[in-house]
Parts: structure tokens; C-alpha cells; sequence
């Protein structure tokens, strides 16, 4: 990175990054670079991963997926499976760079789900915590679950967020993982 340029951030995962518009306002510390894609699967991420990420050559990526996974019937196992192969193909394409996995979040139609949803959050956040010190497990879950009034946090449609639901997550994301890299 040449001096006086900001970090290039990628984001990565799922229609709630994509959806985020408001992000690099957010974060305008970064040079946003949104290649999120709706409806996607941590498979999808892997599939697609060579073809989006690399070429960016991101100084830092915010990664968001196993939501849809879950969703479609899928067992936190696979999305496991793909996490970890995500975080090859990062050490491989792009090097040690710093990366944040955010937290599977708690939608309102997918609360028939919600153990899978923790168990899953579960074994990834203790892949991270043994073997992968480039990356921070960002634990949206816990706010999100806990909010009085969750509606106001997702769109019509309960899965989708809101721009309360974005809020918080702005609000989540600076304090466990951007700020360290806020001048």
C-alpha cells in the first residue's frame, strides 16, 4: 500500500454485506471494495472465491457467511468445512492479512434454526481462536439475539437487516475488529 492510500477492505459472504450500502460511509478510513452476492452459500464463497478476491489484493477482509446455508438445510459441519477452506484460499491468494468472520446473526424466519445457528457460530469461533490469529470472530449473534425489540433490527421480510440492524453491526464491527486500523 503506497503511502497517503487507504486500506483496501474487502467485503465477502452474503446479501447482508452486499446489502450494505452505506458502508464505506461508514468506514470511509477504507477503500470498500463489495464483492458480497446474494443468496450465497459458503460453498458459493469457496467456488467463487479465485474469481472475486484475489485480484483486488485486499489489505484486509470482512467475511460473512453460513446463513443461507443453514437456511437451505445444510448441517453446521458444511459450513465449517467451507469456513476453513475460505481461510486457505485467504492465506493463500492474498497472505496474512488481517480478516473478520462475523458471527452467523439470528434472523426472525430462521429461528427454527437457532441451535444450529449457535453450534455453528460455536466451532468456528473456536477454529479461529486455535488456528487463526490473522482473524477475529466478530459476535453479532449475542446483541442481536438479546435486543429488545429485535423487528426493528431486520426488514418486512426478517431476514434482511434494517438500518437499526446495520447500525449495530457498524457499531460491532469498529469495536471488535476496525478500530485497531482507524488512525
Amino acid at each position: 500500500m503506497a503511502k497517503g492510500q487507504k486500506p483496501r477492505l474487502l467485503l465477502y459472504g452474503s446479501s447482508s454485506l452486499r446489502l450494505w450500502d452505506d458502508f464505506p460511509n461508514d468506514f470511509p478510513e477504507f477503500d470498500v471494495i463489495n464483492q458480497a452476492f446474494g443468496g450465497s452459500t459458503s460453498a458459493a464463497c469457496c467456488w467463487f472465491f479465485k474469481r472475486l478476491v484475489p485480484r483486488h489484493h485486499p489489505d484486509l477482509l470482512i467475511f460473512y457467511a453460513g446463513d443461507n446455508d443453514l437456511g437451505e438445510g445444510r448441517h453446521p459441519e458444511e459450513v465449517f468445512i467451507c469456513f476453513k477452506y475460505v481461510m486457505s484460499l485467504i492465506d493463500r491468494h492474498c497472505g496474512n492479512i488481517p480478516v473478520a468472520f462475523i458471527s452467523i446473526k439470528p434472523s426472525i424466519v430462521r429461528q427454527d434454526l437457532i441451535n444450529s445457528i449457535i453450534f455453528t457460530n460455536s466451532i468456528i469461533q473456536q477454529e479461529i481462536d486455535a488456528f487463526h490469529p490473522n482473524c477475529t470472530f466478530v459476535n453479532i449473534f449475542d446483541a442481536m439475539d438479546q435486543a429488545g425489540n429485535k423487528e426493528i433490527l431486520f426488514e418486512e421480510d426478517g431476514l434482511h437487516l434494517s438500518a437499526n440492524g446495520y447500525a449495530l453491526w457498524r457499531k460491532l464491527l469498529k469495536e471488535q475488529f476496525l478500530e485497531s486500523f482507524i488512525g
